[in-house]
């Protein structure tokens, strides 16, 4: 039981830090142009820019960070020069992720930890009844 509440945490951690990778790619050869939202989904939003030298770009796996953007929308962004498959919506960043992924990590230890106890008094109650039942 525990495991899973390590195992997902260990999740949000990763998302954090990919995020966070991400965002220092962009960084390190940035990119900025005005996009059209394209299509929202709850998996993922995608847009379309155009970069510098005029090559139009549709990223497959959507922008980072596309919190309140809607379909048709203009919403400037910064992308990866050097991989313009690497956008994010300008002035946003990985601490956006850490309220999502905060709140999971916490919801799991919520559901995790108590039913970790019950289990392990459920186990305990029965151990002790099996000694007192055998011990007579």
């Amino acid at each position: 039981m525990l495991g899973v509440g390590v195992l997902l945490t260990g999740l949000g951690v990763a998302i954090i830090i990919a995020c966070f990778m991400n965002d220092r790619t962009i960084t390190d050869s940035p990119g900025y142009a005005v996009a059209d939202v394209v299509d929202t989904s709850l998996t993922r939003t995608v847009v379309r820019f155009t970069d510098d030298e005029g090559r139009v770009y549709i990223p497959r796996n959507g922008v980072l960070y596309p919190t309140q953007l809607q379909e048709g929308q203009s919403v400037r962004v910064e992308y990866d020069s050097r991989n313009p498959e690497i956008v994010r919506v300008a002035g946003r960043d990985f601490r956006i992720a850490l309220l999502p992924v905060g709140t999971g990590v916490a919801v799991v230890w919520a559901v995790v930890l108590p039913a970790w106890w019950l289990l392990r008094r459920s186990a305990q109650n029965t151990h002790t009844t099996q000694e007192a039942t055998h011990g007579n």
